[in-house]
């Protein structure tokens, strides 16, 4: 049984005087948490000798949920987009199996009327592709109807929903300028905590206030906690406003449900450095 934490990238100016040389960072990151977004790839493709550099620092089991490029999700908004697809799935082929999801975020004016390209874009993925759906338009989560309708488009594929909660960083007024700066940026929706399929993606944004962070993903310890002892297999991303404690946080997340559920497989042991604030 293994619960999958990571944060959103895998290099951060307040992790640099602990990780290895730029090439071998993703390798030293990958010792603390065994799934990382993939957020870089919505804005270029990286080419194919980057990821193989990529697939060469982590192991098998490690999990890149894999953000499709903006001209794809956005510009096109998944109509006429195959071609970009298919040079996009080359350049990611190194990574094999190590891509567990296709992660297509889709911005806030993607709405339910919009449902028919979204529907015939995830028809062409090829089978060995999972794909994962973020919507951010507020009818999916305020109308269930529409609700429902996304769910079923979403399910005749084996797609899962992503939820981005938000709801802990706007619990409130901002109480820094980075809090203030994330809450401009992030989406403000209803926490959504319903799993569709046996691999459920989850992305949590916690406060400054690293026990404020903890304290709002209570519910979300009992969820995930529950998942796996459905058999199913989670993933759990874990932000803050400048995400320096990230990899740290990612940790905690992990033990807490581990406390639940002795049984869970634990995390690697991290690369000696100096310790992490967090700790």
């Amino acid at each position: 049984m293994r619960l999958h934490v990571g944060c959103a990238m895998w290099t951060h100016t307040a992790w640099q005087g602990r990780q290895l040389a730029q090439g071998e960072r993703l390798r030293w990151y990958a010792t603390w948490c065994n799934a990382v977004e993939g957020n870089t790839t919505f804005y270029a493709t990286p080419s194919r000798r980057t990821v193989e550099s990529w697939a060469a620092q982590s192991d098998p089991e490690f999990r890149f949920v894999i953000k499709l490029p903006k001209p794809i999700t956005h510009e096109r908004r998944l109509i006429d987009a195959g071609e970009a697809l298919r040079s996009f799935r080359t350049s990611m082929e190194p990574l094999g199996e190590r891509i567990h999801a296709l992660w297509v975020q889709l911005p806030s004016s993607f709405g339910p009327t919009d449902l028919g390209a979204l529907a015939g874009f995830l028809r062409q993925l090829p089978a060995a592709y999972r794909p994962a759906v973020e919507v951010r338009h507020p009818a999916f989560f305020a109308d269930q109807q529409a609700a429902h309708r996304l769910e079923y488009v979403l399910s005749r594929v084996g797609a899962e929903w992503i939820p981005f909660d938000t709801t802990v960083l706007f619990d409130g007024p901002p109480t820094s300028a980075g809090e203030q700066e994330a809450a401009a940026k992030k989406p403000r929706l209803p926490r959504r905590m319903r799993a569709l399929t046996e691999y459920p993606i989850v992305r949590y944004h916690g406060r400054d206030d690293i026990a404020r962070t903890v304290e709002g993903w209570q519910q979300w310890v009992g969820v995930v906690t529950e998942w796996l002892r459905e058999g199913r297999s989670p993933t759990v991303f874990l932000h803050t406003p400048d995400n320096a404690e990230a990899l740290g946080l990612a940790r905690l997340f992990h033990d807490e449900v581990r406390a639940r559920l002795p049984e869970l497989d634990p995390l690697p042991e991290p690369t000696p450095t100096e310790p992490m604030t967090l700790f």
